[in-house]
């Protein structure tokens, strides 16, 4: 959540071996091997969906949802590759869970990310502020809301100051919790959450008042973004800030299984799903870039996705998808319509045995404020084109190239790929009508703030009268 151009990235990579239908047989963690920074996916045995026992497309019911995103966490984790053993509990969790292999985030940073899984829609097109933490207005509709409104108990346990300084992050939750005693570094950050986060869910989920009905908790693990430090009782990985890392995941995980010891214990436990993500990834110097946010690279955008419960049988799906599906399927899978706001498309059918569809290109944005320069991205089958301010554009072969290092825009042979993804891009984006933030500042790239904080004759409830 840094505001400071700290670039970052690598690529960490999405080539897998993927079935006719876009999905696979989960392989066992004991036969996971990979390099130590994989450049590729681990092969696994593919697997047709049609092999699976037939299942409805749907649970027999309504669940609860647990919605746990672990900040910062890299999509090269043990479950997909990674040699180290820095997420024992979580890996076992993925080999009893759907896998998406290749899914991403919608931006590279936290309060653009936010923004997009709550509303199901692309940052730039939120009524939103112009700085680098992101305020929204009350005029975009968040998914909690819709929830609330069922009489849904919603719940929250965050763990940065971000969440607690008027953002308007927490429209729709009932119960809203910060961990106490945060200190503020708009650079970095300095506290050691994981325990507290923990502890304040368990109290949360272990009163009657909260679980009797159904219920919707929304969990931010932050320990792994910088700064790294060193825990006792965590095995050390090195020195570097990889290694630090590494050490802050294993920290994360135990802290994470401890909360699962809870819930597996509970009555509501066998109607409940738990979804897990990271709101984007982290760069340890791939293309010269540290931490995350300011550019929109492969290691920034490519996050884990983990999906378990009821009903769900363990399997990889290999097809592309993003987080902007998040609240549509969390909506679905608590029995509600999906809204016609909603830009992604609810996950349920899938998980529950159907065919995955097409869903690319996949669409990606950072939009300019005061510290990120504006930038968009799309990926269609093999292929990453980024535009740079200026329209400047990039071209990645994503299978031959995964770490981003090789610009095809200026290669001749692939001039004709370059102009299909252009107009693709062009064509894409045209679709979501972009919103100027509010603010008046000049921001990133020269464009100023003079965008409203809603749509014609909407009333701003904060406003002073």
């Amino acid at each position: 959540m840094q505001p400071k151009p700290f670039l970052i990235i690598t690529c960490l990579a999405l080539v897998i071996s993927a079935c006719d239908d876009g999905t696979a047989a989960r392989p066992t963690a004991a036969g996971t091997t990979a390099a130590s920074v994989p450049t590729t996916t681990p092969t696994v045995s593919a697997s047709s969906s049609a092999s699976l026992p037939a299942k409805a497309e749907h649970p027999d019911r309504p669940v609860n949802v647990i919605f746990l995103i672990v900040d910062a966490m890299r999509a090269d984790m043990p479950w997909q590759g990674y040699d180290r053993p820095i997420a024992p509990h979580l890996t076992k969790l993925a080999d009893q869970s759907v896998i998406y292999p290749r899914a991403y985030s919608v931006s590279s940073y936290t309060a653009k990310v936010l923004g997009a899984l709550l509303s199901s829609r692309y940052p730039s097109t939120l009524y939103r502020g112009q700085t680098f933490f992101t305020a929204y207005s009350k005029a975009n509709l968040f998914f909690p809301e819709l929830l609330q409104k069922q009489r849904i108990r919603t719940m929250a346990v965050q763990a940065h100051g971000y969440f607690d300084r008027g953002k308007n992050l927490r429209q729709g939750v009932d119960l809203w919790q910060i961990v106490p005693g945060l200190k503020w570094n708009a650079e970095t950050d300095e506290n050691v959450t994981g325990p507290q986060t923990t502890e304040m869910a368990i109290k949360l989920l272990g009163d009657k008042a909260n679980t009797g009905g159904p219920f919707f908790t929304w969990l931010h693990y932050m320990d792994p973004h910088d700064k790294y430090v060193v825990h006792e009782g965590v095995p050390s990985f090195g020195r570097r800030a990889r290694d630090l890392y590494d050490g802050e995941i294993y920290f994360t995980d135990l802290q994470i299984r401890k909360l699962l010891d809870f819930c597996e214990k509970q009555p509501w436990w066998s109607n409940t799903v738990l979804i897990i993500t990271g709101d984007h990834g982290e760069a340890f110097g791939e293309h010269g870039q540290w931490k995350h946010a300011f550019a929109l690279w492969e290691v920034l955008t490519h996050v884990p996705l983990i999906i378990h419960g009821p009903g769900i049988e363990p399997r990889r799906i290999e097809a592309r998808r993003s987080h902007i599906d998040l609240a549509p399927t969390i909506i679905d899978l608590m029995g509600l319509e999906p809204h016609p706001d909603f830009v992604g498309k609810s996950l349920v059918p899938e998980l529950y045995g159907a065919k995955p569809d097409d869903r690319e290109p996949i669409m990606l944005e950072l939009p300019a404020d005061t510290y990120n320069p504006p930038t968009r991205a799309i990926i269609k089958g093999d292929f990453k084109l980024i535009e740079d301010p200026g329209k400047k554009y990039k071209l990645y072969n994503l299978v031959d190239d995964p770490g981003e290092k090789k610009n095809l825009a200026r290669v001749m042979k692939h001039k004709d790929k370059l102009a299909e993804l252009t107009k693709l891009h062009e064509e894409t984006w045209a679709k979501h009508p972009f919103i100027a933030p509010w603010g008046g500042k000049t921001l990133v790239g020269g464009v100023k703030a003079n965008g409203p904080k809603g749509p014609p004759g909407w009333v701003d409830p904060d406003a002073k009268k």
